[in-house]
């Protein structure tokens, strides 16, 4: 009778593997850290989204004839003089250039996490264990 902590699997060459509970850990992890790189990547995308629109709003800025803007605050819309407008779109895009950079960082700092993770669980388990998206 096996314990809840261990269980024993047969490898595809007929080597029993024993699968312990800090494998399982592993496992779990890895299952983790891929989640988050995908939730990773979708904010990455809304991210550059919202850098493009406050690029090219900061072009139709420039371009305006107007003296004030609409400005959009939350659900609603403040007239600004333009160059209230210009430093708020400054300052939206360089937040939203910082929060980008961190998620590039926190990426990076997941896919070495799973790199690692990867090498352990393929070095223990080889082909008898999928790691890929």
């Amino acid at each position: 009778r096996e314990s809840c902590d261990t269980f024993t699997r047969t490898m595809s060459g007929g080597k029993a593997e024993e699968v312990t509970w800090e494998d399982q850990q592993h496992i779990c992890a890895f299952g983790r850290f891929n989640t988050r790189v995908h939730e990773v990547n979708a904010e990455l995308k809304a991210k550059a989204k919202m850098a493009e629109d406050l690029e090219e709003a900061s072009n139709e800025l420039i371009i305006t004839d107007d003296d004030s803007v609409r400005f959009g605050v939350g659900e609603t819309f403040v007239l600004v003089e333009n160059d209230d407008a210009e430093t708020m779109l400054e300052k939206l895009l360089a937040e939203t250039n910082a929060e980008v950079d961190a998620l590039e960082l926190e990426k990076k700092e997941l896919q070495s996490g799973m790199a690692e993770l990867k090498e352990k669980l393929y070095k223990k388990f080889g082909n008898s264990i999928n790691l890929e998206e």
